[in-house]
């Protein structure tokens, strides 16, 4: 019960590490820029936003015209979305308190431990771009005049968030330990013997 107690755990905090890397992935705020007291502009993946108190917003039009790091970016955090949902069906066929393959515990049990890699390769994607994405930023911005450059935004800090999110519960998930469990029958089948046999060495 404790084991796949662990492993549930693992399964909600790692979808609430694709929830926060998805809300991340649409997020505007991913770079920040000020002019004067009040005009702010953000720059999101797929659009950029600007105004005063009130903010009007436009899609991207071209790829072709966005800079590197946010064609990158777009591209590792739909793959991490990908695989994480990947993950989320495979974890669930593999969870002890599913129903699924209940006569197959060695594979039931690996399947659950693939989930988990899958959920912990996810994470690690997050974390890396978002990562490189903040050193373009840091980069551009004491490369280029301060008053034109920008920073990084809230997105960069709910994408870290999500990405460890996703790498502790598939942590939890690729467990062996915790996936592994004596069936039914090797635990009758090993008290059985422990009563039978006390008196074998003795003549």
């Amino acid at each position: 019960m404790a084991n796949s107690g662990l492993q549930l755990i693992g399964f909600l905090v790692s979808l609430a590490g694709l929830a926060a890397t998805v809300a991340a992935t649409f997020m505007v705020e991913w770079k920040k820029q000020t002019q004067g007291k009040t005009h702010r502009i953000y720059e999101g993946l797929w659009m950029s936003c600007s105004g005063n108190e009130r903010t009007t917003c436009e899609f991207h039009e071209t790829v072709l015209k966005l800079p590197t790091e946010v064609q990158a970016t777009r591209a590792v955090m739909l793959l991490s979305i990908f695989l994480s949902a990947v993950a989320v069906m495979v974890s669930t066929v593999g969870m002890k308190c599913t129903h699924f393959m209940d006569d197959k515990a060695g594979s039931k049990a690996t399947i659950a431990m693939i989930g988990g890699i899958m959920f912990m390769v996810s994470g690690l994607l997050t974390f890396i771009i978002t990562s490189w994405y903040v050193q373009m930023i840091v980069q551009t911005f004491y490369q280029a005049h301060r008053l034109q450059s920008f920073e990084f935004g809230k997105a960069v800090f709910v994408s870290w968030f999500g990405g460890l999110l996703t790498i502790t519960g598939g942590a939890f998930l690729s467990c062996r330990r915790c996936s592994r469990s004596q069936s039914p029958q090797s635990i009758s089948a090993n008290r059985l013997l422990s009563t039978t046999n006390p008196k074998s060495n003795y003549v």
